[in-house]
């Protein structure tokens, strides 16, 4: 399943990869924190509990993936690679095609903070 959010904020792929990172999480999200890094990883803590958490810098903006989630879940934040090209577009997937409701209203929540805390902050 893939969940989109189209964030009518103008910034350049830069200033998204110099600003989300894995220690700068709890400026964009109340219930994601940074615990410490782990290789070349990082583990953190979220809704669902503490997971190994991949980040990249990818052509656009960054991508986060929870690694050790049984979802697979991702998501990226990037900018200009669309005809969306001067907003921020928020993209979450999972590797399953069905859900119960509670777990996609659970991603949905997830989302909403991603998106205050993303309006909020640029």
């Amino acid at each position: 399943m893939e969940f989109f959010r189209i964030i009518d904020k103008k910034v350049t792929q830069e200033l998204i990869k110099d600003s989300v990172q894995p220690k700068s999480i709890e400026n964009f999200t109340e219930t994601m924190l940074f615990i410490e890094n782990h290789e070349e990883n990082f583990l953190g803590s979220t809704l669902w509990g503490e997971f190994k958490i991949s980040y990249d810098k990818i052509n656009g903006g960054v991508r986060f993936t929870l690694l050790d989630c049984p979802n697979a879940l991702s998501w990226t934040i990037t900018t200009g690679l669309s005809e969306e090209r001067k907003r921020i577009i928020l993209h979450c997937t999972i590797n399953q095609s069905n859900k119960p409701d509670e777990f996609i209203e659970e991603i949905q929540e997830f989302l909403d903070e991603w998106e205050t805390g993303i309006k909020a902050f640029f």
